[in-house]
């Protein structure tokens, strides 16, 4: 498949490079559609109007639902933040790693 280490070394440094390349763009967009969604906002507000009213009212399962409603969008909004962080340095790490074969490389002279 390949003629030389030098094929393979080249084809592997592409590959981490692509891979890496698509990893900190998936990273971007989890990051920015964390930052941009208002869908999670909304939802906290509406939820903390419900345990206001609950509260008033004296009822006491709706206030519990709604704190625990609110417990779960903060670890939702929490591991999305994590997992986009991770993406990145992972991106780092293989476009790194694409950087280090290609310094590896002896080229061959015409």
């Amino acid at each position: 498949m390949f003629e030389s280490t030098y094929n393979f070394t080249i084809t592997m440094a592409t590959v981490f490079f692509l891979i890496g390349f698509i990893t900190l763009g998936m990273s971007i967009f989890i990051l920015t559609k964390q930052a941009m969604g208002k869908n999670l906002q909304t939802i906290a507000e509406q939820t903390t109007k419900l345990a206001g009213k609950g509260i008033t009212e004296n009822i006491s399962g709706l206030v519990g639902n709604a704190s625990s409603l609110i417990n779960a969008l903060d670890d939702l909004a929490r591991s999305n933040t994590g997992i986009g962080i991770f993406l990145v340095f992972l991106s780092l790490v293989l476009i790194g790693a694409a950087y280090f074969l290609v310094q590896q490389i002896n080229f061959p002279l015409p």
